[in-house]
């Protein structure tokens, strides 16, 4: 532990003359502190008539972060603000938050303007001080149980990127040898794909035989298969595609061990529904996804949340359960749907001025959550439902990237709606979204028709020719 010199205008001293420049100005949390992460040091911050040396400066090693909460409880701090700076602030909150303290995360952005000269000790003095009159925002932080299923299913999207690339160098290695499996099959690694991949590994050469493994369900002939796998048996590239395949097999065995912890993070969720949950209702869709979990994620949501969040079009078992690692079950952190939008960066951001609007673009976000979304209202875009209808009438006018944002926030106020009261999705379809449109059109034209003294009538149809 290092101590910062009590000498110089600290931050912490400034207090006293804000409140008497602003006197609606009120401290409301005297008992808090701030810490400004850093990777090898933690410069932390009390109130200045707590303690003579109001700055410190602590180490990242553990006993380190039971030192800083020892010396927290000394000066009676009972509230925390740190920013949130990469993975570092992690140790430092779990153990601050397992000591008793109420520790929140701040969004850097909202207390970066520091006045003078930048440094640690003046960036925690500063968060204190912002801290200690209630001017900062924490940021969302999910329950222990919803932290635990994050963890989890982000370890086996990072697998399954992994096993992607060995993917590809298996289909590398086949046209090195001028099999041109992947021209033949939809999918190298389908049930045709790995037979003959790996029998190829285990010896067999021979096309005819080859082919043989072909599943019932390819739809090419064994042939074409034949044909296709006529090639050279070079060394290296036997060499190259079999250490790509245990490579493969390696990452499938690490997936299934993250299918079986998501399997029990999520039956250890918090139960939502209240009362007898009625039956599961009717899969949507039939067609199994791929790189899905090996376990029934719509069912165990279901059990978990009283609601099928697949009946909402554009979000799949796999979709739904990414959001609630990212959103968690219980949505009552956020207000209304609206603040729920707003936090994925999905609703504008007005910027008003002198009475004018001056710009109502939506903020840049790196949030999960939210980039899910946009990409399943880029999925619904092609579909005949009414979300699709929504997204082709917005692309045509305003442009496609405005338009995912907009369907994007339309499905993310459905799953709000669904997660935190129970809302049954019912799709219109495309035709009553359209005629619904249709009609909101033409009243908007008689209106404005009226003001003018006009009616609105409709072209009589031209009679049939006999």
């Amino acid at each position: 532990m290092t101590k910062i010199a009590n000498g110089g205008p600290l931050p912490g001293r400034q207090s006293n003359r804000i409140a008497e420049k602003d006197p609606d100005l009120k401290m409301v949390n005297p008992a808090a502190a701030a810490i400004d992460i850093g990777s090898t040091m933690h410069m932390a911050a009390v109130n200045p008539d707590a303690c003579d040396t109001p700055v410190r400066a602590f180490g990242t090693f553990t006993q380190d972060l039971h030192d800083l909460a020892n010396w927290f409880e000394a000066c009676g701090v009972t509230s925390v603000a740190m920013e949130s700076t990469g993975v570092y602030w992690i140790p430092a909150f779990e153990v601050l938050e397992a000591r008793g303290f109420h520790v929140i995360l701040v969004n850097a952005r909202y207390a970066k303007n520091v006045p003078g000269r930048k440094t640690d000790v003046s960036d925690a003095g500063w968060l204190r001080q912002l801290h200690s009159y209630g001017l900062l925002r924490g940021s969302f932080r999910p329950a222990a149980e919803i932290a635990t299923l994050r963890a989890y299913l982000r370890q086996r999207e990072r697998l399954v990127e992994y096993a992607a690339a060995h993917i590809q160098h298996m289909q590398k290695a086949l046209m090195e040898m001028n099999l041109q499996l992947h021209h033949v099959v939809s999918d190298i690694t389908g049930a045709t794909g790995m037979r003959i991949i790996r029998a190829i590994v285990a010896g067999e050469r021979d096309p005819e035989v080859l082919a043989a493994f072909r599943d019932v369900r390819c739809h090419s002939s064994i042939e074409v298969i034949k044909a296709a796998l006529v090639g050279n048996d070079r060394d290296e590239h036997i060499f190259a595609l079999t250490q790509s395949l245990d490579l493969y097999d390696v990452y499938q065995t690490k997936i299934e061990d993250c299918d079986r912890k998501l399997e029990a993070a999520v039956a250890a969720l918090t139960v939502r529904a209240d009362g007898d949950v009625p039956a599961l209702p009717k899969a949507r869709t039939k067609r199994k996804q791929v790189n899905a979990p090996s376990f029934d994620v719509r069912a165990a949501l279901y059990g978990v949340l009283g609601t099928d969040l697949t009946q909402i079009h554009g979000l799949g078992p796999s979709l739904a359960l990414k959001l609630v690692a990212e959103c968690g079950t219980d949505l009552r952190a956020w207000k209304s749907a609206k603040h729920f939008t707003s936090w994925l960066c999905l609703a504008p951001g007005n910027k008003i001025s002198g009475g004018k609007l001056l710009s109502s673009r939506t903020r840049r976000s790196s949030s999960r959550a939210a980039a899910l979304l946009r990409l399943a209202a880029t999925t619904i875009g092609r579909s005949d439902t009414g979300l699709g209808a929504f997204y082709r009438r917005l692309s045509s006018r305003i442009g496609k990237q405005k338009a995912v944002t907009a369907t994007a926030r339309k499905i993310a106020v459905l799953f709000y709606n669904a997660v935190r009261f129970g809302m049954i999705y019912h799709d219109p379809g495309a035709a009553a979204y359209e005629e619904r449109h249709r009609t909101r059109v033409l009243a908007n034209l008689q209106r404005r028709a009226k003001t003018f003294g006009f009616e609105l009538a409709p072209i009589p149809e031209p009679e049939a020719v006999s």
